[in-house]
């Protein structure tokens, strides 16, 4: 299989559980990978037989600078939906990966995130 990653996207959403979160927002990074064959495209240099990863970015911008939800696992779930609801017929897998970087918990920690992956993604 063959990949196409997005990496470290970087957006500003109002999602979480406080309402401090939904009021002010915060940062989040998405990294976003996709099973995809891309022999065909490497063979013939067209656009057509691959995804455009333009593409891919302005989907997960759209959510996370979209309408607000608790849970970072379901921006992650939204992306991937929608994924591979636009590239149905290129795209045969996805992982995506959701970071919080500054989520309002005392203590020491780099950031938070969520991985999940959906469909045939090896």
């Amino acid at each position: 299989m063959d990949y196409i990653h997005v990496n470290d996207m970087e957006f500003w959403g109002n999602h979480g559980v406080f309402a401090e979160e939904t009021k002010l927002g915060q940062r989040f990074r998405v990294t976003l990978s996709l099973a995809v064959d891309l022999q065909e495209a490497g063979q013939t240099d067209n656009l057509d037989k691959t995804v455009n990863y333009a593409e891919a970015f302005f989907i997960c911008q759209k959510i996370v600078e979209g309408q607000p939800v608790k849970l970072v696992e379901a921006v992650a779930e939204r992306i991937a939906t929608e994924i591979l609801t636009t590239f149905k017929d290129r795209v045969k897998g996805c992982k995506v990966i959701v970071i919080k970087p500054d989520p309002p918990i005392p203590g020491h920690y780099r950031s938070i995130s969520v991985e999940i992956t959906r469909g045939d993604y090896v």
